[in-house]
């Protein structure tokens, strides 16, 4: 095998992995340091998956102000949870709660996840993607499809973990990846409990 100790410590640093389970996935993967990578956020995500149900009862508040001439003042507050306070005083812990906060000021969300839009909200958006096809003249054999695609863009805008995370220099993907990436690198159930937003001349989001 093709691998050294300066590489099992690399591959530590990128993806947050213990020592061992570095090694390990050097050692699967023949030494190639991409696809150990790979296999690691691989083996994350699923033992992340696994801890979903797991009681969150610690976390961090991220805050982030914005103002600039011409342009209203902004406030974000976002209650990012974890399961241990060892986890949520983390300095890469707080940055990502901050981060977040940022992102939240620029893309506006309206929730933090698809299952806290109401259904009469998602019924008026069905509604009306099907009568935008249908007035350009669409076949309705396509109308679900297209009603589909609409809707997932619908959700892309608004709903928080299926926005493009803003700060791609960080994270490239969106933020629910993004704490999907986060549960499984630091081996917790993360995800953003609320936030608020709020600008000055509009209500609170």
């Amino acid at each position: 095998m093709s691998f050294s100790a300066q590489d099992v410590q690399e591959l530590r640093k990128t993806t947050g992995a213990g020592m061992m389970d570095a090694k390990r996935a050097l050692e699967e993967t023949g030494g190639d340091a991409a696809a150990a990578a790979d296999l690691l956020r691989e083996k994350g995500l699923a033992e992340a998956a696994k801890r979903a149900d797991r009681a969150q009862t610690e976390g961090s508040i991220g805050s982030y102000m914005h103002s600039q001439a011409g342009r209203p003042v902004i406030g974000v507050l976002v209650e990012l949870a974890s399961e241990t306070d060892f986890v949520a005083k983390s300095e890469d812990f707080q940055r990502a709660a901050n981060d977040i906060a940022m992102h939240i000021a620029a893309a506006r969300p309206g929730w933090v996840s698809r299952e806290e839009v109401p259904d009469d909200v998602i019924e008026t958006e069905k509604k009306m993607f099907e009568a935008q096809a249908r007035n350009e003249g669409k076949p309705d054999n396509v109308l679900d499809k297209i009603v589909e695609g609409k809707l997932n863009a619908f959700y892309g805008d608004n709903v928080l973990y299926d926005q493009e995370f803003v700060r791609k220099e960080v994270f490239e993907g969106t933020v629910g990846e993004l704490v999907k990436q986060m549960a499984a690198s630091m081996g917790e159930n993360i995800s953003v409990r609320r936030f608020s937003r709020v600008a000055v001349g509009e209500g609170a989001e």
